[in-house]
């Protein structure tokens, strides 16, 4: 039939889709998805041994969360802000020792790390993604 490849050629050209057309909250929740689907993919290639696979996706991953590291607005809540980007970077180090060491444990903690910052981000309602769309609006027009 039409096999892995067109389902993969699908699916990059529907994100490519949700991309073009998403809000900056949508476009953090696709990067965590992403994120996600590569860990789960990662633990599959552990236990295969197949190493060129696993180190592809999980560079890959780390690359996902230096984006939402880059994304995060250092202005909003510095205390906040402080605490995910460190978060962030002990998901990157968990990363790169379960790559090491083929440590399916760390890919799951780091799994569970991303669920909760995911469940939360889910949980913003359109009125409080609005208003913060409204004060970057304003910080922009006040640094212009």
């Amino acid at each position: 039939m039409y096999g892995n490849k067109g389902i993969n050629e699908y699916k990059k050209g529907s994100l490519k889709s949700d991309l073009a057309s998403a809000d900056p909250h949508r476009v953090i929740q696709l990067l965590m998805q992403g994120a996600l689907e590569r860990l789960a993919l990662s633990k599959g290639f552990i236990e295969r041994r197949d190493m060129e696979a696993k180190s592809s996706t999980l560079t890959r991953v780390v690359e996902i969360i230096n984006a939402l590291r880059d994304s995060l607005e250092r202005d909003a809540n510095p205390e906040l802000v402080d605490n995910l980007d460190s978060l962030y970077e002990f998901m990157i180090a968990q990363i790169h020792e379960a790559s090491l060491n083929m440590d399916i444990e760390k890919i799951d903690s780091v799994m569970a790390l991303l669920l909760q910052i995911k469940g939360a981000w889910d949980q913003i309602g359109e009125a409080d993604k609005q208003e913060a769309y409204a004060m970057q609006a304003e910080q922009r027009l006040g640094t212009a």
